[in-house]
């Protein structure tokens, strides 16, 4: 299992410093040796691309990604060469993770219908697909899009596409048509019995090589007997999935009711423990969101460093 690390949006950080900051946080993974660095498309916040297309000039080795960008608010072929781009600023370590999002951002926040999110990302990957093939003219009409367009952006490419596909039928579009999923408040249980064997069973009746099982999954290294104050902050500050249908029916298929359920905290051993389980249930990379926990930012930061430092030390051992 892969080592990688996720981040997303830090309120600690003074607006002016969140895109530096972000940009430090990725060379700083690079250093110490992870192997991937996946951002979500936060609403309101820095713009996920933008941001891995500059971290992708700042950096030389480590896998650049997104975790995830809805594909509601950017048609295909934007998106694609918004990929391809950022795939030629990185020399082709990016990886772009997308998905149909939730209908509280769509429509709630954005006032965009979300309609038939699985036929939408279907037609969508159709055009996707044929973007990323190679330069020149992309012609694809489906349901959804009518798309008689050029594409000259790069002879990078094609960019690895993962999907937050969190049902049966995303899973299977996922293992079919993509190269994985990217994951977050899934446990053990429901990755193990839920998403890796629907997910493999269907890259492998495409005839297409294994997925990616991507599990964002929080961790904080403090005392055990601390472990639960931590996962109800993870849950406090990154999780609410009654927020979220598509949530709720995948924690159903595991043992956790919110994202701290997911959560990997404690000490040394217990944190081990936990990411052993993770990637013995299937996850081929683990996208760590560290949790610091403290009463104040610089008992924070102590504790971000120490649960970093940690996580760097397994690279290569799990």
């Amino acid at each position: 299992m892969r080592i990688g690390l996720m981040v997303g949006s830090d309120k600690e950080r003074s607006r002016a410093d969140r895109l530096p900051g972000l940009i430090d946080d990725g060379t700083r993974a690079e250093v110490a040796g992870f192997s991937s660095f996946w951002f979500p498309q936060v609403p309101g916040y820095v713009d996920a691309m933008t941001a891995m297309a500059l971290l992708g000039r700042a950096t030389s080795t480590i896998e650049l990604g997104t975790a995830v960008v809805p594909i509601q608010t950017r048609h295909p072929m934007i998106m694609a060469q918004q990929a391809l781009t950022t795939a030629a600023a990185a020399e082709g370590r990016f990886t772009l993770g997308i998905g149909p999002s939730h209908d509280w951002i769509i429509d709630g926040q954005l006032g965009i219908p979300y309609d038939r999110p699985v036929r939408l990302l279907r037609d969508y990957l159709e055009v996707l697909s044929a973007a990323f093939a190679a330069p020149g003219a992309v012609d694809v009409e489906n349901d959804t899009f009518r798309v008689h367009s050029p594409v000259d952006v790069t002879d990078v490419g094609p960019v690895p596409v993962l999907l937050a596909a969190l049902g049966p039928t995303m899973l299977r579009i996922a293992g079919e048509r993509a190269d994985g999923t990217v994951l977050w408040m899934a446990d053990e249980r429901a990755i193990g019995e839920h998403v890796a064997p629907r997910i493999t069973e269907a890259a492998t009746a495409a005839g297409r090589p294994a997925p990616r099982v991507v599990a964002g999954v929080p961790v904080a290294m403090c005392a055990d007997a601390e472990a639960d104050e931590a996962r109800a902050l993870a849950s406090e500050v990154l999780g609410h999935a009654h927020f979220s249908p598509n949530y709720v029916r995948l924690l159903e298929h595991g043992d956790a009711d919110d994202v701290g359920d997911t959560m990997a905290a404690g000490s040394e051993a217990t944190v081990l423990a936990r990411l052993q389980r993770y990637r013995d249930a299937g996850v081929t990379d683990l996208a760590a969101r560290v949790v610091p926990v403290g009463a104040d930012p610089v008992a924070r930061q102590a504790s971000r460093q120490r649960t970093t430092e940690f996580l760097a030390s397994l690279s290569g051992s799990l």
